[in-house]
């Protein structure tokens, strides 16, 4: 039963088979009995009684139907023929019941015992009530009522505790498997992060071998081999391609294989120790990208507990990969949203930044030169904004630039003012994700009202977190307003408020949810942009 994956009770679907099991057990016992007074002394109702503590109320039920009626069958005109076959089955439904009532340990020695004795006592009560002559049934308890009670109850005793420990060593060995996997997964996570290669493949066949009992160990891709560690290492070596006929099945049928014998092996080489394999896939997404081989020899033959660590192995070995995988998607993902706010540096500001820059050449060349300085400086940092953390200190001067250009543009219109908590400038922050703050509040806070107005920043740091805000006294916006801005449509963001959709966006891809932008504002009271990110230091 323990073939079928059984720990404690085999899955609902199997209960008839459980219950013929038992059942044909329960006949057993009675043809291994024997026949006094036209009468049979049996090991029927251990069986049966087992059959119930184990599988529950269908097999206990269905087991005493069987065994009771074929108690029945072989002797139907026999004088005890009916109180045996229904006391065979109330035992079994009882037995079933009590399971019911153990809540997990139904391979219950008491059990067992209680149910053994009370369901005998009550077999040889019938026969003394049901059984026709009394006289007979008289005679026939008192020659088989205390060797039949006390061999059922032994046996049922000792048949459930020995079912229960081979249970509990199951357990135990299914447990220490489940630990040796994960310790190899925990040890090889770190290589398998560069992917799937002859160096990541080497230094996870080697933690393998060192932890496995197994003759060599081989990681390969779809045509040759990346890693061979073990025995037999004098002719198979990496950069082999690969020759054997199992190996290559497994490629392309992706189904993991065994091979119990030499020849199945395939090895050309007269010498070669390796007798036993398991070869299982692996997969990368839903393609097969490579094979994990263990390999036994004539001291370590391969059985189904390698088998079954090889295959857990490597399903965490796929998914390894497909992390790997995910991880690099997720870091041109955002370099990809770095170079779309990029592209979307507003061309009418840069017209607009020229032209104040021309205006300036003949009256204030000095100021002119300052500023084309300070639009290069612009330029050059979003151009080449591309690493995931940059220093705090690279951020404000972007900042400063931009605001340079726009207050020689508008003139009084716009006030600036820096609030920066010392020592921030060396903090790490993501690229790009202050300024287009500032800009947003310049362009849609103060420059919408006619005599202009405030934006201050503000960067602090408290309890391990950077804490940065932006804010204006501007014309402010409704909560409505505020909702669409961080929550609206992503495929249909409009061209004035895009920069600072994509900084909610980075900040909640890099950082997560939590750490999104938060706004306050209400219509004619200015707004305040702000957020707060783990604090990294340069150093």
């Amino acid at each position: 039963m323990s073939r079928l994956g059984v720990v404690r009770r085999l899955e609902s679907k199997y209960w008839f088979l459980q219950a013929v099991v038992f059942g044909g057990l329960g006949i057993l016992g009675t043809y291994t009995g024997n026949v006094v007074f036209e009468s049979y002394a049996n090991l029927r109702g251990m069986f049966v009684i087992t059959g119930g503590l184990f599988g529950g109320p269908f097999v206990g039920t269905g087991a005493g139907l069987i065994a009771g009626v074929h108690r029945f069958a072989i002797d139907p005109f026999g004088f005890s023929s009916v109180p045996c076959a229904l006391a065979t089955v109330l035992e079994g439904i009882a037995a079933g019941y009590v399971s019911t009532r153990l809540k997990g340990n139904n391979l219950n020695w008491k059990a067992a015992l209680y149910l053994s004795l009370g369901g005998e006592s009550l077999h040889q009560l019938m026969v003394l009530t049901m059984a026709k002559p009394f006289e007979q049934a008289l005679d026939l308890v008192k020659v088989i009522s205390l060797p039949m009670i006390v061999v059922n109850t032994f046996g049922a005793v000792m048949f459930v505790q020995v079912m229960h420990m081979m249970f509990q060593y199951r357990s135990r060995r299914e447990s220490s498997r489940v630990q040796q996997i994960l310790n190899i997964a925990n040890k090889t996570v770190v290589h398998l992060r560069s992917g799937l290669n002859r160096q990541s493949a080497l230094a996870t066949a080697q933690i393998i071998w060192d932890r496995t009992p197994v003759a060599a160990v081989v990681i390969t891709d779809t045509h040759s081999v990346l890693a061979y560690v073990g025995r037999g290492d004098d002719h198979h070596f990496p950069g082999q391609p690969l020759k054997t006929k199992a190996t290559k099945r497994v490629i392309s049928t992706g189904m993991p294989v065994m091979v119990t014998n030499k020849n199945g092996i395939g090895c050309e080489s007269p010498g070669c120790p390796l007798t036993t394999a398991v070869i299982v896939p692996m997969r990368k997404a839903d393609a097969i990208v490579g094979c994990l081989k263990l390999y036994g020899d004539a001291e370590i033959v391969l059985d189904e507990v390698h088998f079954e660590l090889a295959k857990g192995l490597a399903e965490l070995f796929s998914t390894q990969l497909e992390l790997e995988d995910i991880q690099i998607k997720n870091q041109l993902l955002a370099k990809a949203e770095i170079r779309r706010l990029q592209a979307q540096i507003n061309p009418h500001f840069l017209f607009n930044a020229l032209n104040t820059i021309a205006s300036f050449c003949r009256t204030k060349p000095d100021k002119a030169r300052t500023l084309l300085d300070g639009l290069a400086t612009y330029m050059r940092r979003n151009l080449r904004a591309d690493a995931p953390l940059t220093p705090l200190s690279r951020e404000i001067e972007q900042v400063r630039s931009y605001l340079e250009i726009e207050q020689a543009r508008f003139g009084d219109r716009i006030q600036a003012h820096l609030e920066l908590e010392p020592g921030v400038e060396e903090c790490m922050v993501p690229p790009l994700v202050i300024q287009p703050l500032v800009e947003n509040s310049v362009k849609h806070g103060i420059l919408g009202m006619d005599q202009g107005g405030l934006v201050t920043l503000r960067v602090s740091r408290n309890n391990g977190s950077l804490n940065v805000e932006v804010e204006d006294n501007g014309v402010g916006m409704d909560l409505s307003r505020v909702d669409k801005l961080l929550n609206g449509d992503q495929e249909h963001d409009d061209e004035d408020h895009v920069g600072i959709r994509n900084c909610d966006r980075r900040l909640e891809q890099i950082y997560g949810p939590k750490h999104r932008l938060n706004i306050a504002s209400k219509p004619g009271k200015g707004a305040k942009v702000s957020f707060s990110i783990p604090l990294t230091s340069l150093s």
